[in-house]
């Protein structure tokens, strides 16, 4: 007689087939939720105008057409705001980073003493703000108005990411830091020699964080930025997105026909100008996905 198999009450269970199923399709079918605004909006950039026009484009495009895109890149005021986009976005990321890293060390120097105190105190102007109106009366008593300046200098300092570096560096050992300091390292040289090193995965959260905010921002260049010349390319879209439309009763008829064809193209060019000008960012996350995850998860982690 066969002895009965005694079975392991401790041992994991598989989960039903017909559960993983209903949750597969379930993460699919929030993936092309998610996927199709933007999967619309590049079918009608390159849809015929007549069609996007009439909203006849859902699926698939119809009647392609790319001449928006070859108007977008022969414009040469939307290739001075992309170059004016690269320079805050590149100086806005690097000044981030830094003072991110030089606010968020000393924070974790344990003998630093009202070290508690200033740690509350960066906590209020996360919820309380000054408002519109007195950062435009700061950013013009210091001669920053109408310059690249009140764009980049305002936004160098962000209390969150302060705090998120700050939580990165005390799960670092203390041990590592010890030693450091045995060898007769000073603060200096444990920050950029031995943290730093360290701490390319919270860089990167901080970095893509920065690339991604600066380079949707347009507001405080309509605040700040009277010149057209500083503008950044959001700006320029948003001046695109939000032009007056032509008085078809002050033409004639031949002109009121080229008007037509112009408004409708000025109609698909929108979706046009919208998917060139998002594009960069989105490549620019495959370079920072190896550290971004594991310095996300890292840096929300409690003390």
């Amino acid at each position: 007689m066969m002895a009965s198999v005694r079975r392991n009450p401790n041992k994991i269970k598989q989960g039903s087939v017909v559960v993983d199923i209903i949750l597969y399709a379930i993460a699919l079918v929030i993936c092309l939720i998610t996927l199709y605004p933007f999967y619309f909006v590049v079918i009608m950039s390159i849809s015929s105008p007549s069609e996007v026009a009439a909203m006849n484009v859902f699926w698939y495009p119809k009647g392609f057409f790319f001449d928006s895109y070859e108007l977008i890149i022969r414009d040469s005021k939307m290739w001075w705001a992309y170059s004016n986009t690269l320079i805050y976005v590149v100086a806005g990321t690097v000044l981030n980073c830094f003072t991110a890293v030089l606010g968020a060390y000393p924070l974790t120097v344990r003998n630093l003493k009202g070290r508690k105190w200033v740690i509350a105190f960066l906590l209020i102007p996360m919820y309380f703000g000054g408002g519109l109106i007195p950062s435009y009366l700061l950013v013009n008593k210091l001669g920053m108005y109408n310059t690249m300046f009140a764009v980049i200098i305002p936004g160098m300092v962000s209390i969150w990411n302060i705090i998120l570096v700050r939580t990165f560096f005390t799960t670092i050992p203390d041990g590592l830091k010890e030693s450091a300091f045995i060898d007769g390292a000073s603060h200096w040289q444990l920050l950029f020699k031995v943290i730093l090193p360290i701490s390319k995965p919270i860089l990167a959260v901080i970095a893509i964080y920065s690339i991604v905010g600066i380079w949707n921002s347009w507001f405080d260049a309509l605040v700040y930025l009277p010149n057209e010349k500083l503008h950044p390319l959001q700006m320029y879209l948003y001046r695109v997105v939000v032009q007056q439309s032509v008085d078809l009763k002050m033409l004639s008829l031949e002109d009121t026909k080229n008007a037509v064809a112009n408004m409708l193209s000025n109609i698909q060019l929108k979706y046009a100008i919208i998917v060139f000008t998002t594009l960069p960012v989105i490549f620019t996350y495959p370079f920072f996905q190896k550290y971004f995850i594991k310095g996300a998860l890292l840096g929300s982690l409690k003390e």
